[in-house]
């Protein structure tokens, strides 16, 4: 199985659940299909299909990511910075990490490789997993990211963004 929407209703939570919830909660989305992407190249090759000219935008890569200790993190960046693994353990203080495997994505974050997003906290905070975000986002007006697959794009402003992790009780752990 891949990380599109062909296969959401074998995630613990499917993409059309998230996007209802966010309706729900009257958190608003622009929501955008195209190809499974899988690579923040990828994504480039895209997003000029759907991005609003002049428009203060942060369009992300993701990491999940585990320590020695086993403790689950999910790092969320700004898609063109540069990331030394070891470095971002250290600034984190966490020590050495790495990245996580396929069946602990699907257990911890509910989604497969190529899906992950800010928005896999929904079932992140009840697993324990820890968020990091690249401190940009408080200044992006909208952020791009997937909801939970890889062959849609939701563009959410920064406040609804917040107000959906205020919902769910993720604390956010800024980047610098």
């Amino acid at each position: 199985m891949d990380a599109s929407s062909a296969f959401q209703d074998t995630l613990p939570l499917s993409s059309d659940a998230l996007l209802a919830q966010l309706d729900a909660w009257g958190l608003a989305f622009r929501l955008h299909t195209h190809v499974p992407l899988r690579t923040v190249e990828e994504a480039m090759s895209v997003e000029d299909q759907f991005m609003v000219p002049g428009e203060n935008a942060l369009r992300l890569k993701n990491l999940y990511l585990r320590d020695r200790k086993k403790r689950n993190y999910l790092v969320t960046l700004e898609q063109s910075r540069e990331i030394d693994l070891k470095a971002l353990g250290a600034e984190l203080g966490v020590g050495s990490l790495s990245f996580g495997s396929a069946d602990r994505l699907l257990q911890n974050l509910g989604i497969r490789p190529g899906a992950v997003s800010p928005l896999a906290m929904i079932n992140g905070v009840q697993n324990d997993v820890r968020f990091f975000m690249d401190a940009s986002a408080r200044t992006a007006d909208v952020i791009y990211m997937h909801p939970l697959v890889n062959d849609r794009t939701v563009a959410m402003t920064r406040d609804d963004l917040m107000a959906f992790f205020d919902r769910i009780e993720c604390e956010i752990n800024w980047l610098p």
